[in-house]
């Protein structure tokens, strides 16, 4: 019984912190920087780069609205204005935090997401990626 009740308290001390842990958003504020359309699956994230074809203005707002929709998702940092915005999107049940930053590079739009703790996020970024561009429309070049 003992050994129960640690392991409880355990896994309630693991969830608490992953959930109040700090955000550094300058760390999460950043992209790598890019040349061509193309996704990219790396450990733990997804890039995805798409050509625009509207205003760089238009596109990210477009992405930002789209975001902000997403359930337990929020703005970390940025704005339309500065052209690149950095969104924190939590699990459901665990609440593990994934970082996406959108920006638009030239006539490029990037779209960066990763997580924050472990290796793998199951392919979630990639998913929650591809579900804000396929609402895009034309805004943006299919690959």
């Amino acid at each position: 019984m003992r050994f129960l009740t640690v392991l409880i308290v355990l896994v309630l001390a693991l969830m608490a912190y992953i959930r109040l842990a700090p955000t550094n958003a300058e760390k999460w504020y950043a992209l790598p920087d890019v040349n061509e359309p193309g996704d990219t699956r790396e450990e733990g994230g997804f890039l995805a780069v798409r050509r625009i074809t509207a205003p760089a203005d238009e596109v990210l707002t477009a992405v930002e609205q789209r975001a902000l929709a997403t359930p337990r998702t929020r703005l970390l940092r940025g704005n339309v204005a500065e052209g690149m915005i950095t969104f924190q999107t939590r699990s459901l049940i665990w609440g593990f935090p994934d970082h996406t930053t959108v920006a638009v590079q030239g006539d490029l739009l990037v779209i960066y997401g990763r997580l924050r703790f472990g290796r793998s996020d199951l392919g979630v970024n990639k998913a929650r990626i591809e579900g804000w561009l396929e609402t895009l429309g034309p805004l943006t070049a299919p690959l």
